[in-house]
């Protein structure tokens, strides 16, 4: 029988073929914890074996001379197609060439492929120099992190490393927004909208909101399919009558804004986006603005700027602005859209304070309130979740503003604007 750490790791004298040796016998005798343990070392194992693969496909293609032979050559030897091919070469060489930091962590089984291809999207435009300074930056922050986390990461760096290259960027793919339709299978097609990322938050916005207002508690109908008929009676145009107020918040810094230089904004449920695009939301004539002061030494919220309103409301923007969104890893659901909760339940004595509310997703509501799920949050801002089996998930939320440390002078405020 393989013995397991209680750290998750294979004990130290046991080796691969001793984890590749278990059979389904063993696994079926395990407890529940030991049994994700094995997923979780599968995973690093995958990972590395996956290293290897980039190794061996970046050695192969230097041998090509003709990029399409080699292509077709890989995809009969491997049985896939072309289109898969291709893209496997193309990110073998992108992690071999320019991110070796990124290739180093897939090969300690730290990064899986799927996300070290974010990386390898984010950088790909980028020189060598800046895209191996983004591999360098970004290799030390990325364990316990999902996809998304990663990809915004990495696409803010790209941002502070050359601005310019990923404004034109964004610039160019804006200017091919398109519309696409294919066919599924037993009577279902699909419908595709390849538009700007304010765009796409405000339609899904009001969709959602109005999916909200007519869905009933009685109805079977999940959410999603409540959403696609909204989506289907909107373009119709069978639904009337006065449309829910949508909002999309964008933080930037003023200094950006003003236009004095390009740092870094923030779409909400979306990440990062260059301060060209987000002055262009911020012409809009039907946006709002309102003041978010920061830390400058930690970007982290200070005041939210609110002259109307009763204190509650005042309350309820400054948690939804200092989360950002979802605060549960993993779940990149905006703010605004989620539920404001107390850690401590009301009832249970809990006070209604900045302290004491997290932004959660209904879905995620329901989990914290599952027993053997605890939430805590530390004075410093840190989220301590312990699940049922006892595992322990920190995470921290992204500063809503770049720390002085790392940039050359701003000032300590921000402006947030709602389209």
């Amino acid at each position: 029988m393989i013995r397991i750490m209680a750290t998750g790791v294979l004990a130290p004298e046991d080796d691969p073929a001793t984890f590749f040796s278990l059979d389904g016998g063993e696994i079926a005798a395990m407890s529940e914890y030991d049994a994700l343990t094995v997923v979780l070392i599968a995973e690093r194992m995958i990972a590395r074996a996956r290293a290897i693969k980039a190794h061996g496909l970046a050695r192969f293609n230097e041998f090509s001379d003709d990029e399409w032979s080699t292509i077709h050559e890989l995809a009969l030897a491997t049985a896939s197609s072309s289109r898969r091919a291709e893209n496997e070469l193309d990110l073998a060489e992108q992690l071999a060439a320019r991110l070796p930091a990124t290739l180093a962590a897939m090969r300690r089984g730290e990064l899986d492929a799927y996300k070290a291809g974010k990386i390898a999207d984010a950088t790909e435009e980028l020189s060598l120099e800046q895209a191996r300074w983004v591999d360098g930056q970004i290799a030390a922050t990325l364990a316990g992190k999902d996809p998304t986390s990663i990809q915004r990461k990495a696409r803010r760096l790209a941002l502070k490393a050359e601005p310019a290259i990923v404004q034109k960027r964004a610039q160019t793919k804006r200017a091919k927004r398109r519309l696409e339709k294919w066919n599924d299978q037993d009577g279902m097609a699909h419908l595709e909208a390849h538009l700007p990322a304010e765009t796409v938050s405000a339609i899904y916005g009001r969709i959602d909101a109005i999916a909200q207002q007519v869905n009933s508690a009685d109805d079977p109908c999940p959410m999603d399919a409540v959403r696609a008929d909204v989506f289907t009676d909107l373009l119709l145009g069978k639904l009337a009558g006065a449309a829910p107020q949508v909002q999309v918040h964008v933080t930037v810094p003023i200094t950006a804004l003003l236009g004095t230089d390009d740092q870094i904004a923030e779409l909400a449920g979306y990440g990062p986006i260059p301060a060209g695009i987000a002055r262009e939301i911020a012409a809009n004539p039907h946006s709002t603005w309102r003041r978010l002061l920061t830390d400058p030494l930690t970007g982290q919220l200070l005041e939210v700027g609110r002259r109307r309103y009763r204190p509650p409301a005042a309350l309820a923007d400054y948690v939804r602005a200092r989360d950002q969104e979802c605060v549960l890893p993993g779940c990149h659901r905006p703010a605004h859209a989620c539920d404001l909760d107390h850690r401590q339940p009301w009832r249970h004595g809990g006070a209604t304070t900045e302290g004491n509310l997290d932004d959660l997703c209904r879905r995620h509501h329901h989990l914290k309130d599952t027993p053997g799920w605890t939430f805590e949050r530390a004075p410093g801002g840190t989220l301590r979740i312990t699940t049922p089996l006892g595992r322990v998930y920190t995470s921290m939320p992204e500063p809503i503003a770049e720390p002085e440390s790392e940039r050359p002078s701003t000032p300590d405020t921000s402006l947030g604007r709602g389209l």
